[in-house]
């Protein structure tokens, strides 16, 4: 890089400009000219959008580190949150690259660090601190009267992988620890978001600064323009999943070995990701790939990576990924979706419909990353053999139809918005014990100023989180002195006092895998396990010899048979647009030029059976003593409209886009709908009193029904959206 190519490099402090010549650095990247003079101006908030690969770290930290080159503080200068341990240890060593001859101190903090580590930061803050939300929580809740030394010299925060956190709970306690970092050391402190990919740029800012979002800069990459090659592979299963034994060899698992054969075939040699979006099936290819080696009599080259494996594991497969002396292809969940440096992959695989757009451009980002290459991504989708009694799900091969609209909106570089009306009200309890555990105690309505009023929770009205307050004291998690001071109950001590405490997300109780003196993993306690059934884990097959239920420790021993476990978990909510893009299709003729051969035949299978059923005109269908709806629309409102229908004394059952509507006419639910467009969708929080289980979240168990009705109709329901909805299916049926 010439001194005179670049005015924003001229900005940076000397020796910065010396390791970026050491580089080999021949220009910067638009991001990183624009994010240089905007850090080192100290304007406020940034926002920077760039794919994978894009130079967002570098963007951030070149400016940051020119300031503290020469600094000298007293505490932590640059707070950067970052969502996953594996991320951090990454974002650790790359940083600290750059900052080793700045003499800039760079810290990593989570729970795998050791505590000898931190007490050193403790003792001497300085410098660049990478750190999880969970650990951030434990520092206010252990260290809360050191928050102010430790934070006061703060310069600006960093929040990597920002789309990650955004409308999750993770995302409002990371709103809530920020808030009340600021609070602490008495100033407003510049935020930096960094993400590829963002459905909503101003969603975003408002997410990164809550009442602040129109004055956040916004830095998008103009070098986003790395060539795809997408290929969609259908595939037909019978649907006849073999059941598996002690005896039996096969894990069949809807026609994985046909897959895992093409995978086997053509992945074989090089480096690559293969996503799954379960985490079964990510142990089932891992077994089979590993078997289809060893029938071939070559070294395996494929290795499993999922949350329920150990870190032991986990890092030794992305190690081995790092190590380019030998191929590795890992078979893994979306726990090497975000920016963790696996080092550059030949492509990406896919077993069957990603959760999400931004999911999809996540991944496909991993493969390509030299100056030059294609992403690559190979993505495979499984369709039932259709039979008389198919589902018209089926029928329409709506998980083909999903994808190509998946696809099609990739290119067209949308990404699903985040959810910003939920109240959240079991993080809120969270935030309510942490605040008091940091400061001893606290009356209800600074408790109400800060976290809500002033905080995160700025939905929730001062009443409600008095209701709030009585519904988790009622349950011991809190007291109240005569003088109405709020402190921890005994039950609140004890789950403050458990490690457990700093995440906000509810995590499972879980039995440990063991073989030997070797930690495999753990899986869910509900998980049915007994002494002598088989098992497939870490890609191995294991036959259980002992169940430790007091230690809730299982003892394994390698063997030929083997069954994938079952872990759970539900399926990602598809948005309106993905549903929108869907009927276009079905509607259209384009022939797309990503799909093989056998795909092409499913799409106009899914056409023809479309058209078959009059779907082009009507949404109202007639299937024996059944009324089928069908809803282009996204599943929040679709379930609004279920709930609706079910108040209405319908029974009614949801398979994707689809309502069954039993034992009624077409003319009955017509007119149904008809009704409820002239009274209206009901009230979402009667409708959400409707259902029976609204546990969803971590400390849900201690609200009120009051409380667990109104959060629920946050989260789950849209009458604006239902009502949209009920329009169209009536228009469209009237047309």
């Amino acid at each position: 890089m010439t001194e005179d190519s670049s005015s924003s490099f001229d900005l940076l402090h000397e020796k910065v400009r010396k390791w970026i010549w050491r580089e080999g650095w021949e220009e910067l990247h638009y991001i990183q000219e624009e994010a240089i003079r905007f850090v080192l101006c100290g304007r406020g908030d940034l926002i920077i959008s760039a794919a994978t690969a894009g130079g967002k770290t570098e963007a951030v930290f070149l400016p940051l580190c020119s300031q503290l080159v020469d600094k000298s503080s007293t505490g932590i200068d640059v707070l950067c949150v970052s969502p996953l341990k594996a991320l951090i240890n990454d974002q650790f060593r790359r940083i600290e690259q750059m900052c080793e001859g700045l003499k800039i101190a760079v810290h990593k903090w989570h729970g795998d660090v050791a505590q000898n580590r931190k007490h050193k930061v403790l003792k001497k803050p300085s410098g660049i601190l990478i750190i999880t939300p969970e650990s951030l929580e434990a520092l206010f809740v252990i260290r809360g009267h050191q928050i102010g030394r430790l934070f006061g010299s703060l310069s600006h925060v960093v929040i990597d992988e920002l789309h990650s956190f955004i409308g999750s709970v993770r995302g409002r306690q990371l709103q809530s620890l920020l808030h009340r970092t600021e609070v602490a050391t008495g100033r407003s402190i510049p935020r930096i978001g960094l993400s590829a990919t963002l459905g909503d740029m101003g969603l975003a800012a408002e997410f990164m600064r809550p009442k602040g979002g129109p004055f956040v800069k916004q830095i998008q990459s103009d070098d986003d323009a790395q060539e795809i090659r997408l290929q969609i592979r259908g595939c037909v299963v019978s649907g006849d999943e073999a059941q598996l034994n002690g005896q039996n060899e096969d894990v069949g698992d809807g026609n994985l070995k046909d897959i895992c054969a093409h995978i086997f075939k053509v992945l074989r040699g090089s480096d690559n990701l293969i996503f799954a979006n379960r985490r079964r099936d990510v142990e089932i290819c891992a077994d089979i790939l590993r078997r289809l080696s060893e029938d071939d009599r070559v070294p395996n080259e494929f290795l499993p990576h999922h949350g329920s494996l150990s870190k032991e594991i986990r890092e030794e497969a992305e190690i081995r990924l790092k190590d380019k002396s030998r191929p590795t292809s890992i078979v893994c969940t979306n726990t090497l979706e975000l920016g963790i440096d696996v080092g550059n992959v030949s492509s990406i695989a896919q077993l069957d419909s990603p959760p999400s757009v931004a999911a999809l451009r996540q991944r496909l980002g991993r493969s390509g990353r030299r100056a030059g290459e294609a992403g690559i991504m190979r993505l495979y989708v499984r369709e039932e053999k259709l039979t008389p009694k198919s589902s018209v799900i089926d029928r329409l091969r709506a998980q083909l139809f999903q994808s190509i609209a998946m696809v099609q909106l990739l290119l067209e570089k949308w990404y699903e918005p985040p959810q910003a009306d939920a109240l959240d009200f079991s993080t809120l309890v969270q935030q309510t014990l942490s605040v008091l555990a940091e400061r001893g105690g606290g009356r209800p309505l600074p408790l109400w100023k800060l976290l809500c009023k002033g905080g995160s929770f700025d939905k929730i009205t001062q009443a409600t989180y008095g209701d709030l307050l009585r519904a988790i004291a009622a349950e011991d998690l809190i007291s109240q002195a005569s003088d109405g001071t709020l402190f921890l109950g005994d039950k609140g001590e004890r789950i403050v006092n458990h490690y457990e405490f700093f995440s906000a997300f509810k995590t499972p109780e879980e039995y440990k895998l063991i073989s030997g003196n070797k930690t495999l993993g753990s899986l869910p306690i509900e998980y049915p396990v007994t002494e002598g059934s088989y098992l497939i884990f870490a890609g191995r097959r294991w036959v259980v010899v002992a169940v430790d239920s007091q230690r809730k420790v299982i003892e394994l021993t390698p063997t030929k048979a083997g069954k994938p476990p079952m872990f759970g978990g539900h399926g990602a909510r598809v948005h309106k647009r993905i549903r929108s893009a869907m009927l276009d299709i079905y509607s259209g003729a384009d022939q797309f030029s990503f799909l093989d051969a056998k795909s092409r035949k499913l799409l106009l299978e899914g056409r023809q059976n479309f058209h078959s059923m009059g779907l082009a005109r009507r949404s109202v269908v007639q299937a024996g003593e059944d009324v089928l709806l069908f809803c282009w629309d996204g599943d929040q409102s679709i379930y609004t409209l279920l709930l609706q229908l079910m108040n209405e004394g319908f029974r009614v059952e949801k398979s994707n886009f689809v309502l069954s509507i039993e034992n009624k006419s077409e003319e009955e639910v017509f007119n149904i709908l008809e009704e409820i467009l002239a009274s209206g969708i009901s009230d979402e929080k009667y409708l959400a009193s409707r259902v029976r289980n609204k546990i969803t979240e971590k400390y849900d168990h201690f609200l009120a029904e009051e409380l667990l009705t109104i959060d629920y109709a946050s989260k789950f329901l849209n009458s604006n959206g239902a009502k949209k909805l009920v329009e169209s299916i009536v228009n469209h049926h009237s047309g």
